[in-house]
């Protein structure tokens, strides 16, 4: 058994206790295996462990793994921030995006979708702890920017993305997770094909499934350190 099979079984158990002891099932949350600055050989052996969805933060890099391992079982989700200048390769490439932030990239991902693939799953992005380091938008401009998103006809609205600021008080992890399980559950009533709240990390990721979270992005846990020097 790989270390990363091994790290996959562990993280797989750790989202399964936290599910349990909430009353959830595990099979409600989905793993996003974040890869970025790890090589496509790690993503071919987390998949051979299982493993199907993968998280990119670089556009480029995570083209490069697309095409490289060309695996169609394969669910690429884009989580970085998107420039405008990047939009194409992800509405070309990519599976979902997580990071719609502003009705001018939405529209970009809209007219770029390949008529001949399925549209782009999207996830709007909120600053829910208002740092300005983050992208995002404030959960008072969810409703304009969600009605905008759910008109395009190349994507589809899945639900919401945040990136809490951290903490290291389960219960202070709970009550901002609770605010955006509280957006998503709205978000859900007024648009019925909405399912996903991606929400929690290694640090929170238990607060974010107690919360209510459907999918949570973990990657040093399953991959280990990340060598960003590997991308200057």
């Amino acid at each position: 058994m790989t270390s990363i099979e091994q790290n996959l079984q562990q993280v797989r158990q750790r989202i399964s206790t936290a599910a349990g002891q909430c009353g959830r099932g595990p099979q409600e949350i989905t793993l996003l295996a974040v890869s970025k600055t790890k090589p496509a050989s790690a993503v071919a052996e987390a998949a051979a462990a299982g493993q199907r969805c993968f998280g990119e933060n670089y556009v480029q890099e995570g083209v490069d793994k697309i095409q490289a391992l060309a695996d169609p079982c394969l669910v690429w989700h884009f989580i970085g921030p998107l420039q405008s200048n990047k939009s194409r390769l992800v509405a070309e490439h990519f599976d979902w995006c997580h990071t719609v932030d502003r009705l001018r990239i939405a529209t970009r991902l809209n007219e770029q979708r390949p008529e001949d693939a399925q549209p782009l799953n999207v996830l709007i992005q909120v600053n829910i702890s208002d740092e300005h380091s983050k992208s995002g938008i404030t959960l008072a401009e969810l409703p304009a920017l969600a009605q905008a998103v759910a008109l395009l006809p190349r994507l589809r609205l899945r639900g919401l993305m945040a990136i809490p600021a951290p903490e290291t008080e389960y219960d202070r992890q709970l009550a901002v997770c609770r605010q955006m399980a509280a957006a998503f559950e709205q978000l859900q009533k007024d648009y019925p094909g909405v399912d996903t709240l991606s929400l929690g990390m290694s640090d929170d990721m238990d607060a974010a499934i107690a919360a209510g979270s459907t999918m949570v992005r973990i990657g040093t846990a399953i991959f280990g350190a990340r060598d960003y020097a590997s991308r200057q």
